[in-house]
């Protein structure tokens, strides 16, 4: 019997508090730009209707009805510019409308964000299913996680390469509740812009390779858009976002108080996906994952599996990468002698280097070739943490030890 590792607990979701009310004191008035203010409601769909030119500006929600109105100032050249931001982020932070939150998370965490739409099918009495919100937000995270391996490296299939990271780089973004087929997230300019920055060149290079296919059957503009953040990731997501709808848009908007990065144009169109755009989206992800090559790596892990058919002969290893690939495990059949080096090494607490191809089939979690298999040296604290993982697990103890014990 195979025994496996206890995976890793999933990690706790992040509450976003453009979920909830919001809680605690408004934005200080003295921290808040009046102009970055305005392009925020305005952004979130709030109208102007009045004021006095180039004093204050009279601003109402959207929606029927109007609500409550704010009087922003234009700037702070007037006396009493700061009680009329004090009371509009008062009356902002006391409503309960996901507009007026999401202003306030805007000016809390000066963020660009990234809005998804989707064009659903209308039900009985023009109620839409109740997984299409699921699918929205479920289409949103793999874009987000699309876009993040793109900032670790240029591939047209990253499988299980940079996950860990690209992972770690999302955990910073909020992302609000998706309703009527819109969803918002918000992404910190200090730590994610590099992430917005490459989804909006990635979106835009996605668009023109599918119009380039389209019209000419020739799949080269994907293979040119690679370098733009394309990959099977991106275009999966983007068929998971379209699948089931009539169509759907995402837009990039940079953060009022950061301006539009070098290159990027500040109010950019959102990039509009249809559901003819699906077999040409397929076709390059069948692509992409066909054709990204193998990677030539000499990796340093600690043996986590070991497994033979019998005492004697080649069994399959798994390890965990401490080195030379971005990827967390990686399974390896050795021969009979480099399987018994890397079971001895893992006696001791010792992990243990090979170098190999790893394989894009499979995701790269597999190494071919496998080959000079030697144990590595560690400091007492990393050899002492692996002696514990092995005390910890007495079954596999008794399985890694099985050949070697009957040889």
């Amino acid at each position: 019997m195979t025994h496996r590792p206890t995976e890793e607990p999933a990690r706790p979701v992040r509450p976003h508090p453009v979920d909830t009310p919001w809680s605690g004191p408004p934005p200080e008035p003295g921290a808040v730009d009046p102009a970055v203010l305005g392009a925020l409601l305005r952004r979130h769909g709030w109208q102007r209707r009045g004021g006095a030119p180039g004093r204050y500006g009279r601003w109402t929600p959207p929606g029927p009805g109007g609500g409550t109105s704010l009087l922003v100032p234009e700037s702070r050249a007037f006396p009493d510019s700061d009680d009329l931001l004090a009371e509009a982020l008062l009356a902002l932070s006391r409503s309960g409308a996901p507009c007026a939150r999401e202003v306030l998370v805007s000016l809390a965490v000066p963020s660009d964000e990234i809005r998804w739409w989707q064009d659903v099918p209308a039900g009985p009495a023009g109620a839409a299913p109740w997984t299409a919100e699921e699918r929205l937000r479920t289409a949103a995270r793999r874009t987000l996680l699309a876009a993040a391996l793109a900032t670790r490296a240029r591939a047209g299939y990253h499988g299980a390469r940079h996950r860990r990271a690209a992972a770690a780089a999302l955990e910073g973004v909020l992302v609000g509740t998706a309703t009527g087929g819109r969803l918002t997230a918000f992404v910190p300019v200090t730590v994610g812009r590099p992430l917005a920055v490459r989804l909006h060149q990635a979106l835009f290079a996605a668009r023109e390779a599918i119009d380039y296919q389209r019209a000419t059957g020739g799949m080269d503009a994907f293979d040119a858009a690679v370098e733009a953040g394309v990959s099977h990731e991106l275009t999966e997501s983007l068929v998971a976002l379209v699948r089931g709808t009539e169509g759907a848009r995402i837009a990039v908007a940079w953060a009022p108080a950061a301006g539009a990065p070098e290159g990027c144009a500040p109010g950019a169109e959102p990039v509009e996906f249809s559901p003819g755009d699906l077999p040409a989206l397929r076709d390059a992800g069948a692509r992409y994952l066909r054709e990204e090559p193998a990677v030539p790596v000499r990796i340093t892990g600690a043996v986590t599996r070991m497994r033979r058919s019998g005492p004697r002969g080649e069994g399959t290893v798994r390890l965990r990468v401490l080195a030379g690939a971005d990827v967390p495990h990686v399974r390896i059949t050795l021969d009979e002698e480099a399987y018994r080096i890397a079971g001895h090494a893992h006696l001791v607490g010792l992990p243990v280097r090979v170098r190999g191809r790893l394989e894009s089939r499979g995701g790269f979690r597999r190494l071919t070739g496998a080959h000079g298999v030697v144990p590595v040296q560690v400091d007492d604290a990393e050899r002492d943490r692996l002696l514990k993982e092995l005390q910890e697990n007495l079954d596999f103890f008794e399985e890694a030890c099985a050949g070697e014990c009957g040889d």
